[in-house]
């Protein structure tokens, strides 16, 4: 199958982009990497009237560290920010991430801001950013900026406005004494996560977010969580998910794989913590 006809833009600017967007109204879809969009274009799960694409606006793929935030801007590939030298220190979170998206090939053509405003469940960067309380920053007529929970509403939904572009991303740069941990489990290496655990540790306290269950990613906070309570509240966790049996997985193996590698990450993050 091919996509439905469609119009096209090769934008200068952000503005010119987002003038475009405002004109066309929810028929116009941005389109960087193309990776997420075009799958759906080609299977016509999307008509999109016109496709503004921002690969060629400049500034647009320069990353810079701004106010304790690591800012990613919208055509910044997958790729080159697995390759930054200092992404490991800056966030190690995504560090730990990254390699799980996808496959060589398609973190080269796929962009950052692209797997975000894609909204896929499973997405590993979009756990990541939710885990970190990370923001989304869009550019409409206004700019504004939103939390990353605030963000995803549903599945493959967003509260971006039809005339709002994701201008960046930006994930807070790590503290001392914060330890990391990232898994997750799929049929195959770079297929699309059955269940990925995100755990982030910091003296007492604990933040697990989970991928692949719910509609969109979800957090858990704990404090003086000791080892010896660490399986009931993961079981609590489990079955408080909204878990459902797909071609891919029973309900039951969600469960169980929440509760294990739930286990498995948290002891890594606290383990990177000491």
């Amino acid at each position: 199958m091919k996509p439905a006809p469609f119009d096209y833009l090769r934008a200068g600017t952000v503005q010119e982009a987002q003038a475009a967007l405002a004109a066309e109204g929810e028929g116009a879809r941005v389109i960087a990497g193309g990776q997420s969009l075009v799958a759906m274009l080609n299977m016509r799960l999307a008509r999109p009237t016109l496709l503004v694409d921002v690969m060629h606006v400049a500034g647009g793929a320069e990353i810079r560290v701004e106010r304790g935030q690591l800012v990613v801007p919208f055509a910044v590939r997958q790729a080159s920010l697995l390759n930054r030298q200092d992404l490991l220190s800056e966030v190690p979170l995504l560090a730990a991430a990254l390699p799980w998206v996808g496959h060589v090939q398609t973190r080269a053509r796929g962009t950052v801001c692209g797997s975000v405003a894609h909204a896929d469940p499973s997405a590993e960067i979009a756990l990541a950013l939710v885990a970190l309380d990370g923001t989304v920053h869009l550019r409409g007529r206004r700019a504004r900026r939103l939390p990353a929970a605030e963000f995803f509403t549903g599945m493959m939904q967003t509260a971006a406005r039809p005339d709002e572009m994701i201008e960046a991303v930006s994930f807070p740069l790590s503290q001392e004494g914060t330890g990391h941990g990232f898994n997750e489990v799929g049929i195959r290496h770079g297929d699309f996560a059955i269940v990925s655990v995100a755990a982030i540790a910091t003296g007492d306290r604990l933040r697990l977010a989970i991928g692949g269950v719910n509609d969109t990613p979800l957090v858990r906070d704990w404090s003086s969580l000791d080892e010896r309570q660490v399986d009931d509240a993961l079981n609590d966790l489990a079955w408080s998910l909204d878990a459902r049996d797909d071609l891919h997985a029973t309900a039951r193996y969600r469960r169980d794989l929440v509760r294990r590698l739930g286990r498995k990450t948290i002891t890594e993050a606290r383990q990177c913590a000491a």
